[in-house]
């Protein structure tokens, strides 16, 4: 019988660090998440315990540690090029690397009227991600936005579906429409400005939840992702993931009271879950 080592990767995951950008006038402060994975020839290893081949997961650690002290971190695109081009420099034993990034993101705790200088607090659970896939050919850019929750009370429905005989689930013209985006984007190439890019992407995916009359949430992902490439020639796709966080009216029947869609109970599983990834 012959066995093949069909497909490998290794690398380091959950890398966290936290780097404050000392100014003279004030602080800056990110923090981050990274992981790294390999591919390559790494076949000895697996099938002889060679290990002449194999950078340490620990090593791509510290070189995290040690890039976030000698790079400023600006964008995180940027950071993740930085090491995908390191790694792929000083080891020829590699045919690929990708480094992901999410960033949890702060914001500076208001005071005395201003931001204050040095002081913070959350933004909320979003995150803002970036993965970077590089090869002797050349990178792939993606960006990406994790947990951006939205909700809105009025413009959504959702009427015509099928109903087969285990179907109990009311047609509506009025619903709410609850759900935590995540979405992932590519650019196409690398010349991009992609602070900008990422929070013109974010209020592109926002007014279009807010405008957009729903016929269902997947209307209205790809009226959300539609208003994404419209803006921007520069990104060549992109996936939305929308879970339909349920939001679902109670029955105050039975204690005399009409229910206006006023008083609903949110759930929390299970859930719809949307997804399409839309191209140019």
């Amino acid at each position: 019988m012959s066995i093949t080592l069909a497909h490998n990767n290794y690398g380091k995951s959950s890398v966290r660090l936290v780097k404050v950008a000392r100014q003279p006038d004030r602080h800056d402060f990110k923090q981050l998440t990274v992981g790294i994975q390999f591919e390559g020839d790494f076949e000895s290893c697996y099938k002889y315990g060679d290990n002449t081949r194999i950078l340490p997961t620990d090593t791509m650690k510290n070189t995290v540690y040690a890039f976030a002290k000698l790079y400023a971190i600006e964008q995180i695109e940027d950071f993740a090029r930085q090491l995908t081009e390191h790694f792929l420099t000083d080891n020829p034993q590699l045919s690929k690397v990708r480094v992901d990034i999410a960033e949890d993101l702060w914001q500076r705790i208001p005071y005395g009227g201003k931001p204050h200088a040095t002081s913070f607090m959350p933004a909320g659970g979003e995150q803002r991600t970036a993965a970077v896939t590089g090869t002797r050919e050349g990178m792939v850019t993606e960006a990406g936005i994790d947990n951006l929750v939205v909700l809105r009370t009025a413009g959504s429905g959702f009427e015509n579906f099928i109903h087969d005989p285990f179907t109990t689930l009311p047609e509506t013209e009025d619903r709410i429409l609850a759900t935590a985006v995540k979405v992932t984007w590519t650019y196409t190439n690398d010349d991009i400005p992609f602070g900008p890019y990422w929070h013109g992407v974010r209020e592109a995916l926002l007014q279009t939840f807010v405008e957009h009359e729903s016929k269902s949430v997947q209307h209205t992902l790809y009226a959300m992702a539609a208003a994404v490439l419209e803006r921007y020639e520069d990104i060549s796709e992109i996936s939305i993931s929308m879970p339909n966080k349920h939001c679902l009216l109670v029955d105050l029947s039975r204690f005399g009271l009409e229910n206006n869609n006023e008083v609903f109970v949110p759930t929390g599983e299970p859930y719809g879950l949307i997804e399409a990834r839309v191209k140019r």
